[in-house]
């Protein structure tokens, strides 16, 4: 999705598109497209706040004893935020942009930057991106016309800049077909492969239109695998939810979703090529359906309260 302050919850469009090789996200078992007037409910952060990376590998520290370093989520800045990453046991966070967007980080959860589009690539936002950390996602589904909206093309000749950053480098964040033949993210990687470009993982975005947990679950595991299969790189989730976009935008009930968090995050788990994985989203509202963790003052949902669980210590 976007880093536009509050943008529509186009992402929701973006996650949708990896619908999946499996036939999975869209209700009737294929790849699903992006709705955005199915998604104006939805609020996202703007593209000015920008996540810190904190990397791959990181112990994390503090209240929570052993984080998961792969578990995380995208936000933006709510009340209480602060104390709703702390509560969820992550151990990083995105917010779309190159900084954390007027969210104070907890103590051993790190920050992850990210290039939204091709207007963040200016030297006042790469300072920013080099100063949040050694890891960076980079330009959020531009195969969406809502979101950045970018041809291969004019990714390639951005790349180089992102190159001399020295950070890790994600893939593009497509919406969906990330496992197709001549899609948009095999078109970037045979670009940059033969330009001898550098990306060290791949980012892709799921949403799932079948509510039926372990269905959902195999649909996204598919995805991954094929998108893994295909080119043997690691993989960043940095965006998936259950959400059911079409006419009319549909969400399970906030206890299916709650089993799709418990179910999908522990498959993710062991998947050795998933580095990283970030729930869309943490801050909850009466217009997101139930996919938000938290709402105002850190009270955490139904499925806030499933994503709590996850690798949470034994009390």
């Amino acid at each position: 999705m976007s880093t536009r302050s509050r943008l529509p919850l186009r992402l929701a469009a973006t996650v949708l598109a990896v619908g999946c090789a499996a036939g999975g996200v869209a209700g009737a078992g294929q790849a699903r497209r992006p709705h955005p007037a199915a998604l104006a409910a939805f609020a996202r952060p703007a593209q000015a706040a920008r996540p810190t990376a904190g990397s791959a590998a990181g112990a994390a520290g503090s209240a929570h004893q052993a984080r998961n370093f792969k578990k995380g989520v995208s936000a933006w800045a709510f009340p209480g935020v602060r104390s709703a990453l702390a509560q969820s046991g992550v151990h990083w966070y995105y917010t779309w942009a190159t900084g954390p967007g007027g969210i104070s980080t907890p103590r051993g959860v790190s920050f992850v930057p990210m290039i939204w589009g091709p207007g963040s690539v200016t030297a006042a936002g790469l300072r920013q991106a080099r100063q949040a950390g050694h890891v960076l996602l980079t330009f959020n589904e531009p195969d969406m016309g809502s979101q950045s909206n970018m041809t291969v093309d004019q990714a390639l000749r951005l790349w180089p800049q992102l190159m001399a950053t020295g950070m890790r480098l994600s893939s593009p964040a497509v919406a969906y077909g990330g496992d197709t033949p001549g899609g948009w993210l095999d078109q970037f990687l045979r670009g940059a492969a033969a330009r001898h470009y550098r990306v060290n993982f791949i980012a892709l975005h799921w949403y799932g239109g079948d509510f039926t947990t372990r269905d959902a679950v195999s649909q996204l595991r598919s995805y991954l695998q094929a998108v893994w299969n295909r080119y043997h790189k690691a993989i960043w989730l940095t965006e998936f939810a259950l959400i059911r976009f079409g006419a009319t935008t549909a969400f399970p009930s906030p206890q299916l979703q709650a089993a799709f968090v418990t179910a999908a995050t522990a498959m993710l788990q062991r998947l050795p090529y998933v580095w990283r994985y970030a729930w869309f989203a943490l801050p909850s509202n009466s217009t997101d359906g139930s996919v938000g963790l938290f709402r105002a003052g850190a009270v955490p949902t139904i499925p806030g309260q499933a994503f709590k669980k996850v690798d949470a210590p034994p009390a």
